[in-house]
C-alpha cells in the first residue's frame, strides 16, 4: 500500500506524521522523502549503512559546425530553453525539460544530450525502515526529476508512506499521484484551513481517497471541523497543540519513540486507512 501524506501549508506537521507513521508500523517500510528542496525526513529517522547516487536530466548541446541556424530547435521548443541568434545558439539550461524534441527536429544533426547532474538521491535503513531522500541541488528550478528519481524507488512489497512538499503546485501533484491513499495534515488556524480546502480540491480530481490528521489541534477553531463535515473529509487523528511534542519535534526526536502512548493511535490511523 502506498500512502502519501501531503499538505496545503508548510509548517503544518506533515514529516512529524510521516515518520512518526512509519516508526509505529515498524517493519517492512519503506518512506519516501520528495520534499526535495528542503527533505527533512532523515533527522528523525537518522538512517544508517547511506548510500548515494546522482540524479540527472538530459540537456541540449549544439555542434555548430554543423549548424545552419534555421531555428528550427528554437520554434519546437515549447519551454523557450534555446534562442537562435544570426551566428550563435544560446541554451538555458535550466529551462530544459529534457523533451528531446530539439534532437528529433534539428534538420542538419547538429544537436546531442548530455546528462546534467540537478540533485541526488540518499538510501539509508533503520530499524525495518527504509528511507529514501531527494535532495534537489540548490539554485535549481524543476523538481519533478528528483522526484520522480526518488518514486523510481518505491518497493511494491513494503508498506510505502511518501512526505510530499508543501502546496498544491506541480511538484505535490508528482508526489501524490500514484498513491492508494492521500493522508492530508492541516492546523487549527483559517490559514492552515483555506490551504488544506486546495489540497482536498487536487486530490479529488486526481481521485485519490484521503482523510485528515489535524495537528495542533485547537478545539476553539470549529470552523475545521465544520468543513470537514461539510466536504465529507473524514478526520482520523487529533494531535494537541502542546508545548512538549514541539519541543520534541524541534530536537529532532521521533513522537513516537519519545511519547509511546502516540504509538497506539497510529497504529489505529493506519489500520483505518487500510479498511
Amino acid at each position: 500500500m502506498i500512502i502519501s501524506v501531503a499538505s496545503g501549508k508548510g509548517g503544518t506537521g506533515k514529516t512529524l506524521i510521516a515518520t512518526s507513521l512509519a516508526f509505529s508500523i515498524g517493519e517492512n517500510v519503506q518512506l519516501l522523502d520528495c520534499d526535495v528542496e528542503e527533505p527533512n525526513s532523515h533527522i528523525f529517522i537518522k538512517p544508517q549503512n547511506k548510500k548515494t547516487e546522482t540524479v540527472a536530466v538530459m540537456v541540449p548541446r549544439v555542434d555548430e559546425s554543423l549548424c545552419d541556424y534555421c531555428g528550427k530547435c528554437s520554434e519546437v521548443c515549447e519551454f523557450n530553453c534555446i534562442v537562435v541568434a544570426k551566428q550563435k545558439v544560446l541554451i538555458f539550461d535550466n529551462l530544459c525539460h529534457a523533451c528531446g524534441g530539439c534532437v528529433l527536429f534539428c534538420p542538419k544533426k547538429a544537436i546531442r544530450e548530455e546528462k546534467r547532474e540537478i540533485g541526488k538521491l540518499e538510501t539509508g535503513d533503520r530499524d525495518g525502515i527504509r528511507l529514501v531522500t531527494g535532495i534537489l541541488n540548490v539554485s535549481e528550478a524543476m523538481a519533478i526529476p528528483v522526484i520522480s528519481a526518488v518514486k523510481n524507488k518505491t518497493d511494491k512489497n513494503k508498506t510505502v508512506i511518501i512526505d510530499s512538499s508543501p502546496g498544491t503546485s506541480c511538484p505535490m501533484v508528482a508526489a501524490v499521484k500514484g498513491s492508494d491513499y492521500c493522508l492530508l495534515v492541516t492546523e487549527s488556524t483559517p490559514f492552515g484551513l483555506y490551504d488544506l480546502s486546495l489540497a482536498f480540491e487536487v486530490v479529488k480530481k486526481i481521485g485519490l481517497p484521503a482523510g485528515l490528521v489535524i495537528n495542533k489541534y485547537d478545539s476553539g477553531f470549529g470552523e475545521l471541523e465544520e468543513y470537514c463535515k461539510k466536504v465529507g473529509l473524514p478526520v482520523l487523528l487529533k494531535i494537541p497543540e502542546e508545548r512538549k511534542i514541539a519541543e520534541v519535534y524541534s530536537r529532532g526526536e521521533n513522537l513516537v519513540e519519545v511519547f509511546p502512548e502516540y504509538k497506539s493511535k497510529f497504529i489505529e490511523l493506519f489500520e483505518r486507512i487500510r479498511k
